[in-house]
């Protein structure tokens, strides 16, 4: 089995593909162990406990500095004994000794076609560059905002009367299909891992 923790902090959009994933056996041998929000209203806990998955809530404004939220936040993960951490939808910038502690498991999904329009407002930046395409990037997480390597990338055309709702629209749709697919990708490359000579 290899065991995931996800983050979030809102929706949980791409943690219900996952959920939905998971249980079409699709993860490669992934089980989504445990699901951590920063708000508590965070409407993915409550995705996360009609599946059956246990959740934490720690708010970072119970600390005095970012480093002691991140400090809390790897020991409840840890306590999971997690082979993946995914980020999907945490809204934090995470310190580079959170980043160091799970480097080479710690993946984000991010909404454009890196290296292309790292940060906000990428449908926007997209439309206003006259991109013919756009799309989303799940990536290895790195000290650097959106740096990290790649891991899978998927793509949409931007259309004539695109705004940056109706392509955020679709870059979403997109996102639910190849976040699943990249975890399902390093979930069979780890249990293949532990299971080698």
């Amino acid at each position: 089995m290899c065991r995931i923790v996800v983050l979030i902090s809102g929706h949980g959009s791409n943690l219900q593909a996952l959920i939905d994933a998971e249980q079409r056996n699709e993860l490669g041998g992934g089980h989504i162990v445990a699901v951590f929000s920063n708000r508590a209203n965070a409407f993915g806990l409550e995705r996360a406990r009609k599946a059956g998955i246990p959740t934490g809530v720690l708010s970072h404004k119970d600390f005095p500095a970012r480093e002691d939220f991140d400090a809390a936040l790897m020991e409840r993960i840890d306590a999971y004994r997690p082979d993946l951490v995914v980020l999907a939808g945490f809204m934090r910038i995470l310190t580079p000794a959170f980043v160091h502690h799970y480097a080479g498991r710690l993946i984000n999904i991010h909404p454009s076609l890196l290296p292309k329009y790292p940060g906000m407002n990428t449908h926007a930046r997209a439309i206003a560059a006259g991109d013919a395409e756009h799309g989303a990037t799940v990536h290895f997480v790195t000290e650097g905002v959106d740096e990290g390597p790649m891991i899978l990338q998927g793509r949409v055309p931007v259309l004539p009367d695109d705004t940056p709702e109706t392509l955020q629209q679709r870059v979403h749709a997109i996102e639910h299909q190849i976040y699943p697919e990249a975890v399902r990708m390093l979930c069979a490359q780890r249990m293949m891992a532990k299971t080698s000579p």
